[in-house]
């Protein structure tokens, strides 16, 4: 079954027994533990998000960004395959717990950043943060990229998003290939 698959169905599963279409990424990654942790956190925040940036060149219409951390199942998948959430009972109550647990992946040392050009500017965009900075060389992106990230962590429990305290930053440089 591809990720993207196995994702919407973890997230479905998930907010079917809380009774609400909201989901963090976190959660998801816990109920998928045979799946990279990083890869599940692309296909939410990225690939198959709406609202996200498109940087993939193969995306789906699953999920929706409604809060920092917070995502929901759009309306049209929401009942597929007689899924429909539970009302809130208190065998729900009682398994609410698990969802709050720190997660048994240990927290990534890299964050990865895609880069593009975009009318002489370089645009660097972070897949397990919500981290957007830019440059007009790539020096200066590098520059800006290490602060945003830094500024974004700062104050923030790195681990809550999946990081450690001080990650690397890969970045990848992609070009669309000429016609001809």
């Amino acid at each position: 079954m591809p990720v993207h698959s196995e994702v919407l169905d973890a997230a479905r599963r998930l907010c079917r027994e809380r009774g609400g279409w909201t989901f963090r990424p976190d959660e998801v990654v816990r109920a998928l533990p045979h799946l990279n942790a990083s890869t599940v956190r692309t296909h939410i925040v990225s690939r198959c998000c709406v609202n996200a940036p498109k940087n993939h060149p193969h995306r789906w219409a699953y999920f929706r960004r409604v809060a920092r951390g917070l995502y929901e199942i759009l309306p049209a998948l929401r009942r597929a395959r007689g899924l429909a959430p539970r009302r809130a009972t208190s065998r729900v109550a009682e398994s609410a717990g698990v969802y709050g647990r720190r997660s048994a992946v240990p927290p990534s040392d890299t964050v990865h950043a895609v880069v593009t050009r975009d009318r002489g500017w370089y645009v660097a965009e972070c897949l397990e943060l919500a981290v957007v900075s830019q440059g007009r060389t790539l020096d200066e992106l590098v520059v800006n990229l290490r602060e945003a990230v830094a500024l974004h962590l700062d104050g923030e429990d790195p681990a809550s998003v999946g990081v450690v305290a001080e990650p690397r930053i890969s970045m990848t440089y992609e070009v669309r290939a000429s016609p001809g």
